[in-house]
């Protein structure tokens, strides 16, 4: 190693020309996703080296990008000469010298500390002080990871999601050390390679990792507390855009993987009950159900289509629009925009409709049977939130004990009328989208708190990285702060947990007048 690696670099980071085409590139790990951004890179007219100590996996990797490529050429994205160019740019390599003179190296080995640790260390030393070294880990500290390098401040993560070559979402993520001229080198190049890079501050599961673990969490709570079935809990979240429901993402996933995840975050936050993992999935992965990957998980093979929505056969009970906020008038707007007869009902102190007789309460944190009680009216059911009206095929409602047989049948009418599926849920506080959406929302306005990354970052990493109808912020514009931390407060009150903890972000705006 020269004096100046050895002494660090001082900002002489090839910050101009690791964005350039002809910057040469090293990736080390020929794995699905090395191959990817090996493919990304050499179709962008980098040259590349692919690396992997495992004997012929670089050759098989250039193998599986030639079919990849193939099939742009058959569907007309790619000419053949093209194809020809880019395979010639990315050339295998032996060992970790044949990497001496890149002007970036991406690792992307096995997702352990120590094995990248050791990686980045040989690396540290090989190459020239100015060369930049990326790591595209996931999950672990980028801090702890340039641990034991003699230049730390070359290291920043560039956490790329799989499938590289479609998946726009670049995570670039600066730990404690990282030179903000290297982080700075790195989104310029994802963007030049067609993607959308968003900054991170290094911590536990980066924006993404983090921000997404309600999504699956709230889910594996509500199937421990048998509140409805896989199907079911999928179905009401597909119904407000998203485009996998959990527990069939989780399948696709692998529980093992997701699980796995799931205890780094909470080990790495110290045993944060928000992060704890589910002894739901764990049965899971105890009995070998891992998913799709083992044709078994929570679903055998992939999950049936939901039935259509039938149209209501009988005449509607009258409805009445009652209460104010966001959610009414999403409500009031839906109701005019199918043509559904319906009154204003006088001043409440709560947000729903009514129907019939039936007081059906947007969620609040509360159960139907709490409610019924504490208002002394039977007939009451509590919906979830219908945050995309235009959107909803199905939307969760749960019945207080002593609501009638008519009056259910009434609201699955008006649902119906509404075009929304009515899932009849076990009467449990936060029902599925509203406690799914506010600890989202909550999750998103806690990392923008703590630094971790900006709103606009958190938008749009949920919806490049993981095809989220809509951002945290964006969806906290939709439904308002005050309606996410009352359902939050409902739900601390429910179960007594911190889990359920309201972020000061999230706080601070529900008190602005």
């Amino acid at each position: 190693m020269s004096d100046a690696a050895a002494a660090g670099n001082s900002g002489g980071w090839r910050v101009a020309s690791v964005a350039a085409s002809e910057a040469l590139i090293g990736v080390v790990g020929a794995g699905v996703m090395g191959a990817g951004i090996a493919q990304v890179a050499a179709q962008a007219g980098h040259p590349v080296r692919l690396l992997d100590v495992r004997e012929g996996a670089a050759a098989a990797a250039i193998a599986q990008i030639a079919k990849a490529l193939d099939g742009l050429v058959a569907k007309g994205r790619m000419e053949a000469a093209e194809r020809e160019a880019v395979l010639a740019r990315i050339q295998p390599a032996v060992a970790t010298a044949d990497l001496a003179e890149v002007a970036l190296v991406i690792e992307v080995i096995v997702e352990k500390l120590e094995p990248k640790q050791a990686l980045l260390r040989e690396l540290d030393a090989l190459l020239a002080p100015d060369a930049i070294i990326a790591s595209n880990t996931s999950s672990i500290s980028v801090t702890a990871l340039a641990n034991g390098m003699r230049n730390p401040a070359r290291l920043v993560g560039m956490h790329f999601f799989n499938p590289v070559p479609l998946m726009k979402l670049v995570e670039v993520v600066s730990g404690a050390e990282t030179s903000a001229d290297v982080a700075q080198a790195i989104e310029a190049l994802a963007r030049r390679w067609g993607k959308t890079p968003v900054h991170a501050k290094s911590t536990p599961g980066f924006i993404v990792n983090r921000i997404a673990r309600p999504y699956y969490a709230e889910t594996l709570a509500l199937l421990q507390e048998q509140a409805g079935t896989p199907a079911q809990l999928d179905q009401a979240l597909r119904g407000v855009g998203f485009r996998m429901g959990p527990c069939e993402l989780m399948d696709l996933i692998g529980h093992d993987t997701n699980f796995l995840v799931t205890q780094s975050v909470f080990e790495a936050n110290f045993g944060d009950k928000r992060f704890v993992p589910s002894q739901v999935q764990k049965a899971l992965v105890d009995g070998g159900r891992l998913g799709r990957k083992v044709g078994k998980g929570f679903y055998e093979g992939q999950p049936a289509a939901p039935a259509a929505v039938a149209a209501p056969l009988a005449e509607l009970a009258p409805i009445s629009v009652v209460g104010q906020g966001l959610l009414v008038d999403q409500l009031l707007s839906w109701l005019t925009h199918k043509g559904l007869p319906f009154s204003r009902g006088s001043a409440a102190d709560w947000a729903g409709l009514v129907v019939g007789e039936t007081h059906v309460h947007l969620s609040q944190g509360k159960t139907a049977a709490q409610l019924a009680a504490e208002r002394a009216h039977p007939e009451l059911a509590v919906m979830d939130w219908p945050v995309a009206p235009e959107r909803c095929t199905a939307l969760a409602l749960s019945l207080a004990p002593r609501t009638s047989a008519l009056a259910k049948a009434q609201l699955a009418d008006v649902w119906r009328a509404l075009g929304w599926e009515p899932l009849f849920l076990r009467d449990v506080p936060g029902l599925v989208v509203a406690r799914t959406v506010a600890m989202l929302v909550n999750e998103g306005a806690d990392a923008v708190w703590q630094g971790v990354c900006d709103e606009n970052a958190a938008d749009l990493a949920m919806k490049l990285g993981v095809n989220y109808p809509a951002g945290p912020f964006e969806w906290l514009r939709a439904v308002g702060a005050a309606n996410c931390a009352e359902l939050l407060d409902g739900l601390f009150l429910a179960y007594r947990s911190e889990r359920y903890r309201v972020s000061p972000l999230l706080q601070q705006q529900r008190w602005v007048v």
